[in-house]
Parts: C-alpha cells; structure tokens; sequence
C-alpha cells in the first residue's frame, strides 16, 4: 500500500504498508517516508502505484499538494498546482528523480490536479488516466473527473472530461478496479455525498448504478481504494474516514456488483501510521521479496565524530554539521549506498529526506536532492578508507577531489585536504546505527 499520513510534518510524502493477507498491514521502512518530493509544492498525496502489463515497469503517480505547509483549501483549489508528480521504477525499490506531469495545463482555468488513478486498457493498449480538476464548463464550475490517455506517464493526451455530475454536484474520488464478476467487467466507487458504486464493460462506456453505501458508511468517507484478495474471491473496497480522522476501514464483498452484501471486515489492523487515500498493489512473490529486502528492515547508519564522540554528522535547514543530541533522530541518519557515481564507493541518502544526498558544492557540504547527470552524482559519492586517526573506524575521500576528505571545521562538514594531526582526527568517523 503507498498512502500519505496526514497534513503534519513530514505527513504529505510517500510511505509504504505491507500485508500478508490483505487485512493486516504493517509500516515498511521504519515507518519513514520512503519518497519525498523536492519539486512543485513539495508535498504529495493520493499516491497510486501503477504497474505496466509486462510487469516490468512501475509509476507512483501523486497529487502535487502541501496543505501543511500553510496553503489554504481554497488556494489549493483555485489557484494550485496543475501538476501530477510521477516517479518510475523498474523493481519497485529504486526509484527515480521525480518528475512534474502537467495534466490540467491545457483546461482552461483549472485551479488543480487531484487524486489520480490509472488502469490498463488493453482495448487500447494504454492507460486511461484520470483525475479531478476544479474548472469551469458550461458557467459551471466545480471538481469534474477529466481523463487522457499515455503509456510512459511524461506524456498524455488532449485531456477529457470523463465524469460530469448533473448541476453543481461535484466529484474529486473515485477509482476502478477490472474484476470481471457479478455480470460486469470493471466496477467504479466514487465518493459524492457517499460512496456510489457502477457497474461497467467499458472503461469509455455507460456505466450502471448499483447502489450506494450510505446506510454501511455514511458520507463522512472518501478516497475509494479497490484491491482484490490473492488467494479467493472476494475484493476490499477501503475508505479514509476523513470526518474522524481515523484513517482506511475495509468494506469486503464476494460479488461486487450486489451492494446489499458488502459488509464491513472485523479484524484489521492498520500498523502505526495512520493510512490516507492511497492504492494496493497486489505483488507476485519475486516483487515481494524485493520490496520486504528493501523495505522490511532497513538499515539507518549514523557517523560519529571521532574527537567530538557526543556529536553526530546530521543536516539542518540542508546545511550539514555535526552536533549533540540531534533532534529529530532522524536527521543525523542516513543510508549508506552504493556510490551514485560508482557502485564501489557510498553515497549518503538521508532517512527523512529520501532522495536527497550529502554533496560537496564548493568544498562545503549540503544536503541537496538528486539531480540528473554525472556532477552531481560525482560531488555525493565517497570512497570509504580505514580511519585516519584509529583504523577501526572510517574516513571518506572524494570520488572527484581524491585528495580530500570530509572532516568538520567549527563542527561544519567540509571536504578538505588533511595532514596535520588535528586534521586527521577531524576526518575520522564511526559508522553506526
């Protein structure tokens, strides 16, 4: 499951759950946001994993949205972002730069780009792709769900109008799920003042009213999320309770098409973080086991100052010292992997800043988000030696200044050439957890 948490901080990123059965989730990666976004408004939500038909490739596809950072709704939906942010992957574990997908760019006065979702279309042989976008049509305007068509997720079609509710009823949530059951093809949940459920054999077809969960639910739930069991016939529909802010609660059914039977599901469990619209991925048993290797249990290495053994490498409004007593712990740990620019050297990606790496610029040191191409990847990539002060622990020349070493110098990270005594022992660190 890739969901977001909530508005506070850190809350608007990307974070992984992982089930065994489908009820039952546990957090991945410590719970720590496993992508952050550094572009557009820097925060995303809504989050769906999208995998192509040869299973070889794979999309997170996200609203590009920061409540938290201090954007008002009504900005957000009049005056924001008409982007989607996309990364790609072909192992869902290493993950690219992401990117910034202009969807609603070309919809006259859109004030948005909310909640996508995506599925296959083999009739077409690509993805449908569709969204909520607030605009204005016929002198109305309100959310509509608009659609277009792509096979890569950098480019789309002249976008649609795919969903347009009578008057001024809007609709932002809704998803489709291909089961092929109960009489019909696919099944859409979408959210109006309750969940509604339709019926269709055709993703551009007409789609049939079945019923709507109001008398299961009530309406103060949102961001319909389909996933099918692996091992029987019956499919969850979750539900982010937003009006009580308690997060996904699972509707079951064995036949979607007959809303009387759904029911709610006894005996879930939803791990420590709270779980907001996001999308289940059913995984074949190689992607699981690379995704519980990567994911399960990481591990978050600390560097520790040889001669300030109190003080800890860690960044601070993206600057990078080492200090005492960090807080959060989280900003003095990182991963160590393999070199950016060679895989025989290490490269330091930051826990709660995925993505981003400690670089050298100028012989300083920042905390900086990856950027394409082979300076940056050379300024975060160190060759790890045998302490220069005690052998036991470690020391990091530069991949492109070899003659220079990280060290601290007035407790800022520098990347210096070392010789003297003091030097050597300033350059000297711990890896630990």
């Amino acid at each position: 499951m890739a969901h977001f948490i909530g508005e506070g901080s850190g809350g608007e990123q990307i974070y992984l759950a992982h089930s065994d059965n489908g009820l039952n989730w546990t957090d991945l990666n410590r719970g720590q946001i496993v992508l952050r976004t550094p572009i557009g408004t820097k925060g995303v939500r809504d989050p769906i994993i999208v995998r192509n038909p040869a299973g070889n490739r794979y999309w997170i596809v996200a609203t590009d949205l920061h409540i938290g950072s201090g954007t008002s709704w009504t900005d957000a939906q009049h005056v924001g972002s008409r982007n989607l942010v996309v990364w790609e992957s072909t192992d869902l574990v290493n993950w690219s730069i992401p990117w910034l997908l202009p969807v609603a760019a070309s919809i006259g006065d859109a004030g948005d780009a909310w909640a996508p979702e995506a599925i296959w279309d083999s009739s077409a042989g690509n993805f449908l792709l569709y969204w909520a976008t607030n605009s204005t049509l016929n002198g109305i305007k309100k959310h509509r769900i608009w659609s277009a068509r792509t096979t890569d997720f950098r480019t789309i079609t002249s976008p649609q109008v795919y969903i347009n509710l009578a008057g001024s009823e809007q609709l932002i949530d809704t998803q489709i799920i291909e089961a092929n059951t109960g009489g019909y093809r696919y099944y859409r949940a979408s959210k109006t003042t309750q969940i509604v459920i339709e019926g269709g054999n055709s993703l551009t077809g007409t789609w049939t009213r079945l019923g709507d969960l109001s008398g299961l639910t009530g309406g103060g739930v949102e961001g319909p999320m389909w996933a099918k069991f692996n091992d029987r016939n019956e499919w969850a529909l979750w539900l982010d309770q937003y009006a009580t802010g308690r997060g996904y609660l699972p509707v079951v059914t064995t036949n979607p098409a007959a809303v009387s039977g759904y029911r709610i599901a006894s005996g879930y469990s939803m791990g420590g973080n709270l779980k907001r619209h996001g999308f289940i991925l059913n995984l074949t048993q190689t992607e699981e086991t690379r995704v519980l290797n990567r994911y399960q249990a990481p591990v978050f290495n600390r560097l520790q100052s040889y001669n300030y053994q109190d003080r800890y490498v860690r960044h601070y409004n993206m600057d990078v010292r080492i200090d005492p007593g960090v807080s959060p712990a989280q900003d003095a740990q990182f991963r160590l992997v393999p070199g950016l620019a060679s895989s025989s050297a290490v490269s330091f990606e930051s826990v709660n800043f995925p993505g981003h790496f400690l670089r050298h610029v100028n012989y300083d040191f920042v905390l900086a988000p990856r950027e394409a191409g082979g300076t940056f990847n050379a300024d975060a990539t160190f060759n790890r030696v045998a302490g220069l002060a005690d052998s036991s622990w470690s020391s990091f020349t530069s991949y492109n200044f070899p003659t220079r070493y990280i060290r601290h110098y007035g407790y800022a990270l520098r990347l210096d050439p070392v010789s003297s005594t003091q030097e050597r022992a300033d350059a000297t660190f711990r890896v630990t957890t």
